[in-house]
């Protein structure tokens, strides 16, 4: 069944490179169908992979290879809740090591241009709870 509601990310010509990296990195992540075009478009050529449908963490996403247009920003993230230290350092190594730059505050850039915020819950858990003591 299609999701009502999919996340688009626009690559230049990576989209398929992306979604196999976010498979292999993320549980609940895989690359469900790759669609090539059916012919020459402005930003490639009858046969190139078009959109890649796939999951990232449960989130369904359709990945665009629409060409340089358009540039990923921080203004959109995907937030990954990490139970422990040591997914929070394999999750942040695997995006950084695979040629993404690291910011700050749980923050980094994967090598497409897109954020994430690698988050454990204990810090969700202690600046959202009401008792601040």
């Amino acid at each position: 069944m299609v999701s009502k509601n999919t996340i688009c990310l626009w690559y230049d010509r990576d989209a398929l490179d992306a979604a196999n990296f976010y498979a292999q990195t993320f549980p609940d992540s895989k690359v469900t169908a790759v669609h090539r075009a059916p012919g020459n478009y402005p930003a490639g050529q009858e046969g190139d992979v078009l959109t890649v449908e796939f999951t990232v963490a449960g989130i369904p996403c359709l990945g665009l290879n629409g060409g340089p247009q358009f540039k990923h920003s921080e203004a959109f993230s995907f937030q990954i809740a990490t139970d422990d230290q040591a997914e929070t350092d394999r999750l942040w190594d695997a995006i950084v090591s695979n040629g993404g730059q690291e910011s700050a505050c749980g923050w980094c850039k994967d090598k497409w241009g897109v954020s994430w915020q690698i988050t454990p819950r204990a810090l969700t858990a202690a600046y959202t709870d009401p008792d601040h003591a």
